[in-house]
């Protein structure tokens, strides 16, 4: 199997759609209720039965049913039975296709995560609509991060970090630019606002494998992965967020494979409007670049929207195999769209485009695919090709059946929480304030000799902050500082007044490395006490 079949064109022809050309990309566009989601579904299992993954997104549920053979009891089976007559497809017969269901939520499928280091201050700031401003500043908590080795996994673990940034403004604004409370905060408000959509069950750990998009079952049919996106089209940034990132990932992790004979992965971005509305220019610069470079990898990006014009020109070009469906003529937009539809394909002479777009009856489309040579067919009028698979969702208990046989039972049905950031710089303000009540009851230097949960908490203030309190002792031996950890205040006499400067000086020091300045100010008036 080298191709596969879309349908019979006016002309007597069959339209088909090459296999070695499947990762130069497409489009199946038209109105609703035109036959765009049943046009998925048949190209999806042809693929399938060809042995080539697919990833596709169920946004309004029905596609669930692409994992269930179809059968003539089903109220549409006398149409496509007639469909299957009417085309020439003598041997069409029902049959189920091998699918893994997966779910952001976890509710319908397996729980699909990735961690907030893996999404990126990028995408996240689209997510978050931030501004050039904040995304700066999420710039800046993601490289801190990174130098520190802290490990940014779930949304808890980027409020931890927002929050060290705003207690910490001042020294981080003095390296890496300017950090102002008001723009962490602005960040901290539109994560809670993520979290009350869901997202917090999205960014964790298992993280999802790619890989794991990329298999057949043993009779060599590649699986189709069946995103439930009803629940996820309610926060369509998140939806489409996350399509990209897949996207982005699939184009990190797979290797070079040119133009493979057929693809590795098929990847159905269903209403694919939402990923370019609003986007800055940025953004969708690096759609356009994943897009163009991901064909290299072996990966098929199709795109299914209800009016082709939502596909921004410089992504549109790239789009070689055409699937278009019919499209209303209401209003100047419409119009538009009809006219840009007629444009991008290659003329036939016996064939008024623009006209025939809004004649179109539901399951016949426009077809125009590339050949082996990779140049566009002349545009057919064709009667789509009808699915074997069930039209229509599947029941929970169908559901739950495939789910149990799926090859990642599991595997990602647990969430982990190992240590990351939040943990680390809890376990960080935890031995801190130990340290300080240590300090009351003990001592510095006793307490000094015991090893730290924390070792950053003293490693670095030796020799350096001996020398720089010795000279503040020498500087300061008439001032007066001192104050307990009951707040109880008293006079320093001159003998005291030299160690009470060296011992503001450690204070700092010992406030500045564990990355709390109020907590280094407090310690200082600890240690202060303790040395007068």
């Amino acid at each position: 199997m080298d191709e596969i079949f879309l349908g019979l064109g006016s002309n007597g022809e069959r339209q088909v759609l090459q296999l070695s050309r499947a990762n130069r990309h497409g489009l199946v566009a038209g109105a609703t209720g035109t036959g765009k989601t049943v046009t998925l579904q048949t190209i999806a299992e042809q693929f399938s039965a060809a042995g080539v993954p697919v990833f596709l997104a169920d946004v309004k549920g029905d596609l669930s049913g692409i994992s269930m053979s179809g059968s003539p009891q089903f109220k549409n089976a006398a149409v496509l039975e007639a469909r299957a007559r009417e085309i020439g497809m003598t041997e069409y017969a029902y049959s189920d296709n091998p699918a893994i269901f997966w779910d952001i939520y976890g509710e319908q499928g397996h729980p699909v995560r990735t961690t907030i280091s893996e999404m990126g201050p990028l995408l996240l700031s689209r997510l978050m609509d931030l501004n050039d401003t904040q995304e700066g500043v999420l710039n800046v908590v993601f490289r801190y991060a990174d130098e520190q080795g802290l490990l940014l996994l779930d949304l808890a673990d980027l409020q931890a970090m927002l929050a060290y940034a705003a207690e910490n403004a001042a020294a981080l604004s003095a390296k890496y630019g300017n950090i102002t409370k008001a723009s962490v905060g602005t960040i901290q408000r539109q994560l809670l606002t993520l979290d009350s959509q869901g997202a917090a069950q999205f960014f964790g750990e298992p993280a999802l494998e790619i890989a794991d998009f990329i298999r057949c079952d043993d009779k060599g049919r590649g699986y189709i992965n069946v995103l439930a996106a009803d629940k996820l089209m309610r926060s369509p940034k998140l939806y489409a967020t996350f399509l990209l990132w897949l996207l982005s990932e699939l184009f990190e992790v797979l290797p070079e494979v040119g133009d493979p004979e057929k693809p590795k992965l098929v990847f159905f971005f269903d209403e694919a409007h939402l990923l370019f509305d609003d986007a800055p220019k940025a953004l969708q610069d690096k759609v356009e670049q994943v897009v163009r470079l991901v064909r290299s990898k072996g990966v098929g990006v199709y795109f299914i929207s209800q009016n082709p014009i939502d596909i921004p020109e410089q992504i549109a070009g790239q789009l070689g195999n055409r699937v278009q469906h019919a499209l209303r003529a209401f209003t100047p937009r419409d119009q538009k769209a009809i006219k840009a539809a007629a444009d991008t394909f290659r003329i036939n002479p016996a064939l008024n485009v623009a006209e025939v777009i809004t004649e179109l009856k539901v399951g016949e489309a426009l077809v125009s695919t590339l050949d082996g040579e990779g140049a566009p067919t002349i545009v057919q009028r064709t009667l789509i090709a009808p699915p074997r698979s069930r039209l229509g969702p599947v029941e929970p208990k169908e559901r739950a059946i495939i789910q149990s046989i799926s090859p990642y039972v599991g595997k990602y049905d647990t969430p982990v929480n190992r240590e990351s950031a939040e943990e680390v710089l809890a376990a960080k303000a935890a031995d801190a304030a130990a340290t300080a009540q240590e300090v009351a009851d003990k001592g510095a230097a006793e307490v000094g000799k015991q090893e730290r949960k924390s070792p950053s908490l003293w490693d670095g203030l030796g020799g350096k902050v001996a020398k720089a309190a010795a000279g503040a002792a020498a500087a300061s031996a008439g001032s007066i500082l001192a104050q307990s950890m009951q707040g109880r205040k008293s006079r320093a006499n001159p003998q005291a007044s030299a160690a009470s400067a060296a011992a503001g000086t450690v204070g700092d020091a010992f406030g500045k490395a564990i990355g709390f300045p109020g907590l280094g100010r407090f310690a200082r008036n600890l240690i202060g006490g303790l040395m007068r």
